[in-house]
């Protein structure tokens, strides 16, 4: 563990500070701009969107120019989106928004590969513990994110538009630290080109079972931790109750960040990524028990922890798949898929809980999870020759 690795930590926790800001506040600000209220969420669509039309064009910058160049463009879109966001609410302007938050996608699709290369950071034997301390660093995003959100709501005189901005200064931030890191050269290309073709790689069990468990394990988490403000607003909780929830989800997410490495590395990725499904489903049950605080913060955390064990493990086991020469296509495969299904679950998340309510909400994430445990099962039991150490 190294001062780059540690640095580049603090950067993660300054990008999820970002995300959980716009998960606290978008779906609020959507639902009071928007014309009909199930357009709630179409600005946390928006930005999920944007991260998946921005696969393509952040994989060619971080091939061509390198990880230093390809984080500093995207903190420098991240600090003019979100002005362009606060100018948007300023001015009432409900589709504006929803374009800068599509444009604050790409800074979501770059900050997304900080754990890819956070394993270019240390040794291959301490990989799957520099992964989990990277995301671990997300924990200042759980303490940072909902108190910037909550303090920062009635700056002005339009609510959140103080948090647009402090956003912008959070950026800034992570330019200086970002500055301080150096990352290794990309791979040479290989006398045989740039490896196998990406059709190859994907085509793979291994690689298949970790892009579906990466893209639905994230999908359950956004589809209900962007439904949480709506739905305690819909039960009549202040929002300073709906900050309390979602800084324990976010406590959740990266807390094992600590020991998911270790645990990875004595039992292997698969059966971590199992007790990631079945919290998952705990997480299910106690939200169907029932609309209290305390049963939505329970919740919540619990499906925080889930996601981790579920999205460190398919990091991990994703990097089993591809060569160095291939890195750059296989991880924009990988996080295609991330973003394009955070699309589909956020555009879910408003409809669902403004039309059907939380409960049918939490009924319906019970089919991906279902398809994650089966993946797994597949890959442990179906394809014993190719199952990952």
């Amino acid at each position: 563990m190294n001062r780059n690795l540690w640095l580049l930590a603090v950067c993660q926790g300054l990008f999820l500070t970002n995300n959980v800001v716009f998960i606290a506040i978008n779906g609020l600000v959507g639902f009071a701009l928007a014309p009909l209220g199930w357009m709630a969420t179409l600005p946390v669509m928006g930005y999920v969107v944007g991260g998946a039309l921005s696969t393509g064009p952040v994989s060619y910058v971080q091939r061509r120019y390198g990880r230093k160049t390809s984080f500093f463009t995207g903190l420098g879109i991240a600090f003019l989106s979100a002005l362009l966001c606060a100018y948007a609410i300023t001015t009432r302007n409900f589709w504006l928004l929803c374009f800068a938050t599509l444009v604050a996608g790409y800074y979501s699709a770059n900050a997304s590969l900080y754990r890819f290369a956070a394993a270019e950071l240390t040794g291959p034997a301490a990989r799957e513990k520099a992964v989990s301390l990277v995301m671990a660093g997300g924990l200042i995003g759980a303490v940072a994110g909902p108190n910037l959100a909550s303090h920062s709501r009635d700056i002005f005189s339009v609510p959140f538009a103080g948090a647009y901005l402090a956003l912008a200064g959070v950026a800034v931030l992570a330019m200086v630290l970002l500055s301080f890191i150096t990352f290794p050269p990309p791979p040479a290309p290989t006398s045989a080109g740039g490896g196998r073709p990406l059709r190859e790689i994907m085509r793979q069990p291994v690689f298949m079972v970790a892009a579906a468990a990466a893209a639905l394990g994230y999908g359950v988490m956004n589809l209900l931790m962007a439904a949480t403000p709506l739905a305690m607003q819909q039960c009549g909780l202040p929002f300073s109750d709906a900050a309390f929830v979602l800084e324990w989800h976010v406590l959740g997410m990266f807390a094992p960040g600590f020991f998911t490495g270790h645990l990875i590395k004595r039992f292997g990725a698969l059966p971590v990524m199992g007790v990631g499904v079945l919290l998952n489903l705990l997480c299910i049950v106690i939200a169907l028990s029932g609309v209290q605080v305390s049963q939505f913060a329970i919740s919540m955390f619990v499906l925080g922890v889930g996601w981790n064990f579920l999205f460190t493990g398919s990091t991990t086991l994703s990097m089993t798949t591809y060569r160095p020469e291939e890195r750059d296509r296989a991880q924009a495969a990988l996080n295609f898929f991330v973003m394009a299904t955070l699309a589909v679950s956020s555009l879910t998340s408003g409809v669902l809980v403004t039309t059907q309510g939380w409960t049918l909400l939490n009924y319906g994430s019970l089919v991906p999870v279902a398809a994650v445990a089966a993946a797994l099962l597949w890959l442990a039991y179906g394809q014993p020759a190719r199952r990952p150490a």
